[in-house]
């Protein structure tokens, strides 16, 4: 099942039209008809408050998954959200890796330091 099938069957089971779920999580109803049709994706932003609206994963979404309640709980969502990398006992916990490959704690640092940098050019 395709990720505009998921979506459209979850909107159809709370009993929504398109247009009252495309007023729900603000974006057009236009945009919504193209999700469920698969004629477009939709980009981080919509997929999330879709998930969010729906209290579905992602995954689930994307057809990753079959289970629809693979979500963070609410105080484990707030802890990541609220994760601090510049704590160094938080750099000692956690692995953090790109490519699967773990960041050392130096190139943790550069990461941070470029993430400082392109936001002050914002």
């Amino acid at each position: 099942m395709k990720y505009g099938d998921r979506i459209a069957l979850l909107r159809e089971k709370r009993g929504l039209t398109q247009e009252d779920l495309s007023v729900k999580i603000g974006i057009s109803r236009a945009s919504l008809s193209h999700y469920e049709t698969n004629r477009r994706e939709p980009d981080y932003e919509t997929i999330n408050k879709i998930a969010n609206f729906f209290n579905v994963s992602i995954d689930y979404l994307l057809g990753r998954t079959n289970h629809q309640q693979t979500v963070l709980e609410e105080d484990v969502r707030d802890f990541v959200e609220n994760l601090d990398l510049t704590d160094e006992g938080i750099l000692q916990k956690f692995s953090l890796t790109v490519d699967g490959k773990r960041l050392s704690a130096e190139e943790a640092r550069r990461f941070i330091a470029f993430v400082r940098a392109e936001r002050s050019l914002e």
